[in-house]
């Protein structure tokens, strides 16, 4: 509610009279008292309400003054952050953990300014059931399995909170004690509550021409929701450090209905979510919102560049049909080689330590499922094409500066065929850093194999 003040200085009894002259209309407690109360109304832009204040003494002339109230529009108010802050409501489901994030302040550690976010790393994400999903949760190649009544028991338009039970036959690592079981399907276990406390540089530095920070071992960025997010890996590879599996695909089964999983406990993404789109608004009909930000600190916007058009990565599939000199191994569908340097594939191809499926060859994932191993299923299939970064077109980086007024920015990517979309190799930032790593980041320089060498999955 809004308190109006009125101080009055007389010596003979007053009689005070409130009046509203402008504005969205509301309802005074108390027209006659020196401090009536309303509600601030709900409004859709900026709105000013003008109230006068009449004070009589009934000897002078009455004496009137008025005071200027600007009510703003909720929505303009929740975006002055970009983060999903919540301290009451509690997941049902998830350990009974506080949802999202906590809390977010400016800090400054030697002379440098961060934002430090406190959150738990559990999102509140909240599914109507669609026939569609049902449909496709049922059409799982090892739906008599992974649903312990051999379909799920999740039925449209039934609302599904983050963690509800859907009939999943889940790991009983971490699902039995803290919530979860029957939301994620066989192979991960489920999250836990985190203790999330991450220090995210406000103006982020530029690695020079000659540094390179490739996207490490687990949290690489943080969601507005305090999801964390992962990189492109599942943390492992067809051969010996090479044919690294991206985990959009070789994980495509192992994702919950907002499409994040946990490993060690800790929920997260590595491609984009419609669950989080739907909680930021975001419909495709304009610039995406920020989505996240990065551990070196350069903001993570959704998909989209503008109305119905997506951001383009600037990578590539191979073609394994052309000639050396183009990138091919010259045996169409075969991986026998491997580019010398993926962001430049003039300088060839080199013989593979060990020879790759075939494209379209069906392989074995973590949990137990025969996927076909199609051109764009492992991080060997890709190079960076050098296109012109304008417009929609991103960077190696999988970034931009449009002179927007965003700065610099990474943007989760998307394919579209035939109005189905999918998920774009780097799905998000990498997998290069643009930015340096401060110290203090939840982040790092991965050190390991040049792909990114991500570990095995516990």
């Amino acid at each position: 509610s809004v308190t109006l003040n009125l101080t009055v200085t007389d010596d003979d009894t007053v009689t005070v009279t409130w009046l509203q002259q402008s504005g969205v209309s509301v309802i005074l407690s108390d027209t006659s008292a020196n401090s009536p109360t309303f509600t601030a109304p709900s409004v859709d832009t900026d709105t000013t309400l003008v109230f006068q204040a009449s004070v009589d003494d009934g000897v002078n002339t009455a004496v009137t003054d008025t005071v200027s109230i600007l009510v703003s529009d909720i929505d303009t108010v929740a975006t002055a952050s970009p983060w999903i802050i919540n301290n009451t409501t509690t997941s049902t489901y998830m350990d009974n953990a506080v949802e999202d994030v906590q809390s977010t302040e400016t800090v400054t550690v030697d002379n440098v300014e961060y934002t430090y976010v406190e959150a738990t790393g559990i999102p509140k994400y909240n599914v109507t059931i669609t026939q569609d999903m049902i449909d496709t949760l049922n059409s799982r190649p090892r739906a008599s399995s992974d649903f312990i009544a051999g379909a799920t028991t999740a039925v449209a338009g039934e609302l599904v909170e983050f963690g509800a039970n859907i009939g999943y036959n889940s790991s009983t690592e971490n699902c039995p004690d803290t919530g979860g079981d029957g939301y994620w399907p066989p192979g991960p276990g489920c999250p836990t509550k985190q203790t999330v406390e991450a220090y995210i540089v406000n103006e982020p530095t530029e690695l020079a021409e000659d540094e390179v920070c490739e996207t490490g071992l687990g949290t690489i960025g943080l969601m507005v929701n305090g999801a964390a997010i992962f990189n492109w890996g599942d943390g492992m590879s067809y051969g010996t450090n090479e044919w690294y599996n991206l985990a959009p695909f070789a994980e495509q089964y192992d994702v919950g209905i907002c499409g994040g999983h946990a490993a060690n406990g800790e929920y997260h993404h590595h491609f984009y979510t419609s669950c989080l789109a739907t909680l930021l608004g975001d419909a495709g009909d304009d610039h995406s919102p920020l989505y996240g930000f990065a551990a070196d600190g350069y903001p993570l916007y959704g998909p989209y560049e503008s109305d119905e058009q997506l951001a383009v990565s600037g990578w590539q599939k191979r073609d394994y049909a052309a000639a050396t000199t183009e990138g091919g191994c010259g045996t169409a569908g075969e991986r026998t080689c491997v580019l010398v340097n993926q962001y430049d594939i003039s300088e060839g191809v080199v013989d593979a330590t060990s020879d790759g499926p075939t494209i379209g060859q069906s392989v074995s994932t973590l949990s137990g499922n025969s996927i076909p191993a199609t051109d764009g299923y492992y991080l060997e299939d890709y190079y960076y094409a050098q296109a012109e970064v304008t417009g929609a077109v991103l960077d190696e980086h999988n970034g931009h500066d449009t002179n927007d007024g965003k700065g610099y920015h990474y943007h989760l990517t998307l394919s579209e065929d035939a109005g189905v979309l999918t998920p774009s190799f780097p799905f998000m930032m990498g997998p290069r850093f643009k930015g340096e790593i401060p110290d203090n980041s939840f982040g790092s320089c991965d050190t390991g194999a040049g792909a990114g060498g991500p570990p095995p999955r516990p």
